[in-house]
């Protein structure tokens, strides 16, 4: 798990840098950006996400998080996103529904923006 949380500050760079171009990456993405090995990828990009989003609520930032999206959500994030999100008071709706496509939405473009360079 420390090894995990040792590329936090990686990963929130990583996305910084798709923020400035206004992309999205998949979870397997950020894994091999972060030059991680199996076992456990998806699961050590989540928990990494988890964190990064409770530092950004703790700032009142938006979701970087929002940038790291599933494949099998059709360019939604997992669902993960979507509980942390309710957790920290930020999201109240279906995971599943037009909520979520929504929320998603909006955060990520609150995101994109807030990374902007310049």
């Amino acid at each position: 798990m420390s090894d995990t949380l040792a590329a936090l500050p990686a990963l929130r760079a990583n996305l910084r840098v798709l923020a400035g171009l206004g992309e999205t990456m998949t979870c397997q993405q950020a894994a091999r950006g972060l030059g991680l090995k199996p076992p456990h990828l998806i699961h050590s990009v989540s928990v990494m996400l988890e964190v990064l989003m409770d530092e950004d609520a703790a700032h009142g930032h938006p979701f970087i998080a929002a940038l790291v999206v599933s494949r099998a959500r059709d360019g939604l994030p997992a669902l993960g996103f979507f509980e942390t999100a309710a957790r920290l008071g930020r999201f109240a709706g279906d995971p599943f529904g037009a909520e979520a496509v929504a929320y998603h939405a909006a955060e990520r473009a609150l995101a994109t923006a807030f990374h902007e360079p310049g």
